[in-house]
């Protein structure tokens, strides 16, 4: 390795507080993709603590007809993620037989406590597809509060539970959800010194996940374009060169940003799609550029002696967050996306490293490594109100869902594997993903689809509004 290079990334290791990452060598074999690995059927574990939040008491019947039972589950597991709603038993359903055609009987709801009542059916169509309907009702109110129908080929029975578990969380709770869409993350498998990592990607609840690389590169950094859904950028690592590639999920079209003077780190698209912004590591200096895609133009926005790394555009395009530890230690700092107004923001103790601004533009989130243990946090964006959200033996790389209201990150214990996890702003809601493998790195999509506007709340039995 050029010792020009040595020192830096030594540096710049403790920096990401991320040893595997940033290796520098790559294993010469190749693998096979393995088979998808079995998805626990088990609850997912949520901590409520501190006794403050009250989940809802919700009733959510299987639907009728093909996988119904299935799609039931998957808004269940949804939900009671998600903290704000306590799926009940099936098991004590007391009325049973409830079709689109007709209204819960209320009084049998209100006596086991169920606070909403959702069931539905899947419809087959002549056309070869299913008709997913459902209705949602207060049966203390009785009334109805929601009803829609999807329409999708019989094998997007999963999806459409997803899309369903969406439209309950945003009647009930006035907020965009946040289960139809899909998390990108660094897939690790093998020995400490024999890793094999690549590039993966599953719906963000751990299913149905998908390798796009082989294992012949280490793969760092893998991130959505907020734009759209299906494109992704990550870098690759070989045994002699760094490259940053665009990678389109829906053709498969990979194509790489071209050649740089030096090691390429930490890309991210602005929110509009038009420009990336990473860094690279040359001349024995770390900084962050700014490249317009279209034109391929570069930028330099940074031009420290300290290490800059892992920009992240604000929602308007009109602001970066950066890491920096020109000041002697990794701080948190913003600039305008000239690279003009360089300013620190983190005031805390410790070091600040894996800013991500939140889709809502109000918050900044943060790894922070202080008294022996990572923590996942936020802070407002000039630097104010931090709040530390998660701590643990090691965690990184917060990624915000799409409607601002949880972060997925790395979390690992003493002795063990790399998982993924979630926590919502409340720091209350704390639990494990679902995939059921090592995986480091996560970026959440935006939603796959936008949200319908008119749930059907309406009509003779619709709620007051």
């Amino acid at each position: 390795m050029d010792r020009n290079l040595r020192e830096p990334l030594m540096r710049l290791n403790r920096l990401l507080a991320s040893v595997a990452v940033l290796a520098m060598t790559v294993s010469t074999a190749t693998a096979q993709t393995p088979p998808v690995p079995p998805q626990s059927t088990d609850p997912v574990e949520v901590e409520i603590d501190q006794g403050v939040l009250r989940p809802m008491q919700i009733a959510v019947v299987n639907f009728n007809g093909q996988n119904g039972a299935d799609l039931g589950g998957v808004i269940r597991a949804d939900l009671r993620r998600s903290g704000y709603f306590e799926p009940m038993d099936p098991a004590g359903f007391v009325e049973t037989g409830l079709t689109l055609a007709n209204a819960p009987n209320f009084p049998q709801w209100t006596s086991i406590g169920a606070q909403a009542v959702l069931y539905g059916a899947v419809t087959p169509r002549p056309d070869g597809r299913n008709d997913f309907g459902f209705r949602l009702y207060d049966p203390y109110r009785q009334c109805q509060l929601a009803s829609y129908q999807f329409t999708a080929t019989p094998e997007q029975w999963r999806r459409i539970g997803h899309k369903i578990a969406d439209l309950i969380y945003q009647r009930m709770t006035g907020e965009s959800g946040l289960f139809d869409s899909r998390v990108v993350f660094v897939s690790e498998s093998g020995t400490q010194l024999n890793r094999l990592s690549r590039l993966a990607i599953s719906d963000q609840d751990g299913f149905n996940p998908v390798y796009l690389t082989q294992g012949d590169e280490v793969i760092m950094s893998p991130r959505f374009s907020l734009n759209d859904p299906n494109e992704i950028t990550y870098v690759a690592l070989g045994r002699d060169y760094s490259r940053i590639y665009l990678f389109n999920l829906s053709t498969g079209r990979r194509e790489s940003l071209g050649e740089f003077d030096g090691q390429v780190l930490a890309p991210r698209f602005s929110n509009d799609g038009s420009k990336m912004a990473f860094s690279i590591i040359r001349g024995g200096n770390t900084d962050v550029y700014v490249m317009d895609l279209s034109s391929r133009q570069l930028r330099r926005l940074t031009s420290d002696p300290g290490i800059d790394t892992s920009p992240s555009f604000s929602p308007d395009n009109s602001q970066i967050v950066f890491t920096s530890d020109r000041s002697g230690s990794a701080r948190l700092y913003t600039m305008r996306a000239d690279g003009s107004g360089q300013r620190p923001i983190s005031r805390g103790g410790g070091l600040y490293t894996a800013p991500n601004w939140s889709p809502r533009g109000d918050l900044i989130a943060f790894t922070k490594q202080g008294g022996g243990r990572f923590s996942t946090g936020v802070m407002n964006t000039d630097g104010s109100g931090e709040r530390i959200l998660s701590s643990s033996y090691f965690e990184e790389g917060p990624s915000w869902a799409p409607n601002g209201r949880y972060i997925m990150f790395a979390r690992q214990s003493p002795g063990g594997d790399t998982r993924l996890w979630t926590v919502d702003l409340s720091g209350r809601v704390v639990s494990q993903a679902g995939y059921s493998g090592r995986g480091t790195d996560p970026a959440w999509s935006p939603l796959l689809d936008e949200q319908p506007a008119n749930l059907g709340g309406g009509g003779p039995d619709g709620c007051p509004a």
